[in-house]
């Protein structure tokens, strides 16, 4: 795993020195992406700089040295990731005698060379994100992974076109243009997240999962090379097929020239991937849990008790809140831009405890996108159900009556209440309400000063969430397909695993294991009560029922109660009045409202509160 940078600007008006320089200034940005080599390659004369930081993982020696030439000369590559069958690609290669190393990086770049580039890309089976620079043509083109598990930012700053592995990358260049875009701070407050193709600054972007972005003399183009089957037919040997998918995904996940361990959380994805892991290797598989004091948060005791019966090599750490709570001041630069998933906190810690034994580690990620794990998807089809008892017709009247002061005081509800039921009346369908429901503050022209509603945001502007499979349980898994799991679930592993130079692997995210559980009968994906029912069944035969048959716990930290305790004084000082109208992105009066009716106990704001607290945590570190 590795981290890559670049700038390219066409006028060539930057002489070789400077570029070289400025390429190793941002390649140091994202130093902990690769600190185990590094390097910087530069065509002055075509006013293109690509740099490298690498991360060793499979051919530790020089042969994996970045950035890469093609034999021919033709091309240059900086690539971030991990190919899984490089060694069948490498095969296929006509010119095998050429190769130089055995590393993944010399079969893509000899792929690209031989078969061009969309053609080798898909024929990739990994995780991935790399620029390649054809000196013939002279076009940069960008490549991000299928499931956007790898990041790739992009932006065009002062006539320089800016692009690398992380933002912190891009604002070490001397040209880059650090301007918030408002719209898009509208979006996090609204998910969280920053969802694609936006990113924090005005003009810079995040290159979408399973696209190609090209740029040469003339126009932009980006073009789409895979999308999931959410149309595919039912595989009538599906049975049989996805378990040997799955194991094939994880085998070749195995592979590294490094210690290699796995996540282990107790739950049904990550002991799927465990027990899988502990069936192929000759030796016990090392596992990592993280455990609370707190019993509502800890899991750890299901993990070990798992990694027992499976014979893992096992490690925990119990964490105090004050372990936790150190690492908060650490987030706004591992993340970059503002990111607010409570469960980054634990999420880093299981990766800097891994990190001590291993560098590469496998994840259960994307078992809850592919099989309809998420408690929400059930608790919203049953919202559903009552909103369609209310005739068109009377929904927009009945939203009006509800929401009126007066009866909601009647009512004694709390604030959140009413308004919630307004917009559920106010859904079109059910995309609409679930991503309604999915939002946090839910009105971010009334948060953000300046915020421009006409531009809209990628929710709305993504015509992907116009073609998603009828059914609303698929409805909302496609939906979670095309922004939460690539800008919230793998944003988050991404950024905690690098900032300690771990590598993640998620096996369940192999596209041929996505493709092949959008080839389950529909009928059958959701087999009676339990949820994630198919790979229940295939855990069930390596670890016993009891084991993991309980509840969906989540994977966070008690934040609620430590605004009210602990990080109370932090928090005020962010959320001060005066600050936040001397600062100018956000109102005071709405922040303050839900503030200090959290700390009363009134309601309970604490997703809200973090997502304010980290945008200005960010603003803080930043400006």
């Amino acid at each position: 795993m590795c981290g890559f940078v670049g700038s390219f600007d066409s006028s060539a008006n930057v002489n070789a020195d400077e570029l070289t320089r400025r390429a190793t200034q941002m390649a140091d940005a994202i130093r902990h992406r690769g600190p185990d080599d590094s390097g910087v390659w530069v065509d002055a004369a075509a006013g293109i700089a690509l740099g490298h930081r690498r991360l060793s993982i499979i051919d530790l020696s020089a042969a994996g040295h970045q950035p890469m030439a093609s034999a021919d000369g033709r091309f240059q590559l900086v690539y971030n990731g991990e190919i899984y069958n490089f060694e069948q690609l490498r095969k296929e290669l006509s010119n095998t005698a050429s190769l130089r190393g055995r590393s993944d990086t010399e079969v893509l770049v000899e792929g690209i060379a031989e078969w061009g580039l969309r053609a080798t890309v898909e024929k990739l089976n990994g995780m991935f994100g790399f620029a390649v620079w054809d000196t013939k043509e002279r076009t940069l083109s960008l490549v991000r992974d299928r499931m956007g598990i790898k990041p790739v930012y992009y932006g065009n700053c002062s006539g320089t076109f800016l692009f690398g592995s992380e933002l912190k990358a891009l604002r070490a260049h001397p040209q880059f243009n650090a301007d918030i875009d408002r719209s898009a701070l509208g979006s996090f407050l609204e998910h969280s997240y920053i969802p694609s193709d936006r990113s924090i600054y005005q003009g810079v972007h995040k290159l979408p999962p399973a696209h190609i972005l090209t740029l040469g003399d003339g126009r932009p183009k980006l073009e789409r090379y895979w999308s999931i089957p959410f149309d595919a037919k039912p595989d009538p040997d599906w049975n049989q097929r996805f378990p040997e998918v799955l194991r094939d995904a994880v085998q070749s996940r195995m592979l590294a020239d490094v210690p290699l361990g796995a996540f282990l959380s107790g739950g049904i994805d990550s002991s799927l991937v465990v027990s899988l892991m502990q069936s192929i290797s000759q030796r016990p598989v090392k596992t990592f849990t993280i455990g609370f004091h707190e019993a509502e948060w800890n899991e750890a005791p299901h993990a070990a008790a798992i990694a027992k019966h499976l014979g893992t090599e096992h490690t925990e750490l119990f964490v105090t809140p004050e372990q936790a709570r150190d690492v908060i001041p650490m987030l706004p630069a591992m993340y970059d831009e503002p990111f607010a998933d409570v469960s980054q906190i634990p999420t880093f810690l299981v990766c800097q405890m891994a990190r001590e034994h291993v560098t590469v580690c496998l994840s259960g990620d994307g078992g809850d996108e592919l099989f309809g794990g998420y408690d929400r998807y059930h608790h919203i089809r049953g919202i559903n159900d009552k909103r369609k008892m209310v005739p068109g017709f009377a929904r927009g009247p009945l939203a009006s009556i509800i929401t009126h002061p007066l009866l909601r005081k009647l009512r004694g509800k709390a604030p959140r209440d009413s308004s919630l039921w307004r917009g559920v009346l106010k859904s079109k369908d059910l995309r609409e309400l679930y991503l309604y429901l999915h939002r946090h503050w839910r009105e971010p022209n009334q948060l953000v000063v300046g915020y421009a509603p006409e531009s809209g945001t990628p929710f709305r502007q993504n015509a992907a969430f116009d073609n998603t499979p009828s059914g609303e349980l698929f409805t909302m898994m496609a939906i979670d397909h095309e922004a939460y799991l690539p800008d919230d679930i793998l944003v988050k592993v991404d950024r905690a695993s690098m900032a300690v130079s771990l590598e993640a692997r998620v096996p369940l995210l192999d596209h041929r294991v996505v493709e092949q559980a959008w080839r389950m009968d529909p009928n059958r994906r959701f087999d009676g009560a339990k949820k994630k029912e198919p790979l229940r069944k295939i855990l069930s035969q390596q670890v016993p029922l009891e084991l993991f048959d309980r509840p969906k716990a989540g994977f966070g930290v008690p934040i609620d109660s430590w605004l009210r305790g602990p990080l109370r004084d932090w928090a005020e000082s962010l959320l001060s009045e005066d600050r936040l109208r001397r600062e100018g992105y956000l109102q005071p009066k709405p922040i303050r409202e839900k503030w200090e009716q959290h700390l009363a106990g009134d309601a309970d704001w604490q997703y809200l509160i973090w997502d304010v607290l980290m945008f200005q945590a960010w603003l803080e570190a930043n400006q």
